[in-house]
């Protein structure tokens, strides 16, 4: 998981998919089996192989959580399962909410293109005049 393009990509992947979800929480299907078909569509909903739809789903899983307020801890861990157990009991409505809190919270963490990008210098100021 070091190349930055690929880490961009599960990023937007993860987006993509909790675009998805909150779509078809709209047309009623449960949570829980929105997130767990993912992986079964990574490669061509998501544009990531499919190997890795698994990571996806517990990235977009593990934000929902964390969105509800509880402590989701890994994003392969019981935590993650025992939060959307009970975010799939609220009304509809609700878990809408979470799962947009979700994608705006994700949206603002974008992954570093580069751990060890250069820093670019600024202009140095244009001369002044001194009183």
């Amino acid at each position: 998981m070091t190349d930055p393009d690929f880490r961009a990509r599960l990023h937007s992947a993860t987006l993509t998919l909790l675009d998805i979800v909150e779509e078809g929480l709209d047309d009623g299907i449960p949570l829980t089996e929105i997130l767990d078909g993912a992986r079964d569509h990574a490669e061509h909903m998501l544009g990531v192989p499919s190997s890795y739809g698994i990571l996806v789903e517990a990235e977009a899983a593990a934000q929902i959580v964390q969105a509800a307020g509880l402590d989701a801890g890994s994003p392969f861990g019981l935590a993650v399962a025992q939060g959307l157990a009970g975010i799939g009991q609220l009304p509809v409505g609700q878990q809408q909410q979470l799962v947009r809190a979700a994608a705006r919270r994700y949206a603002i963490t974008v992954p570093s293109r580069s751990a060890a990008a250069p820093a670019v210098s600024s202009p140095p100021p244009p001369p002044g005049r001194s009183r």
